[in-house]
């Protein structure tokens, strides 16, 4: 389980894949950093951009999943679980306030 800290914001937790997920798109991909890291309000712009565009990646993903099968006259799938969007929305909107404030985003610690 992950938990986000700002002094900013109330704490945001995530299931262990989910957090790692968001934490990889913003290039915090070796065990170290997954643990325990800080975000500085100077790197939240260009993480915040990262998020939106992978946001829009799997969205874009997800509709062509859909096109392909409605053109070959098929029922398009479901999509299960939480999107990419849900999770990743309330971290933005932290990383907005946290940013707006001057103040850092923790975890693991």
């Amino acid at each position: 389980m992950y938990k986000f800290k700002s002094r900013a914001a109330g704490d945001l937790i995530m299931l262990e894949p989910n957090g790692r997920q968001i934490l990889a798109i913003l290039g915090r991909t070796d065990a170290a950093s997954q643990a325990q890291g800080i975000l500085l309000p100077e790197h939240m712009p260009e993480a915040i951009e990262k998020l939106q565009a992978a946001i829009q990646r799997d969205e874009d993903h997800r509709a062509q999943i859909v096109k392909e099968a409605q053109d070959k006259g098929e029922t398009p799938p479901r999509f299960e679980g939480i999107s990419l969007r849900q999770r990743a929305v309330p971290f933005i909107e932290m990383i907005k306030r946290s940013q707006k404030e001057n103040k850092e985003i923790v975890w693991g610690v």
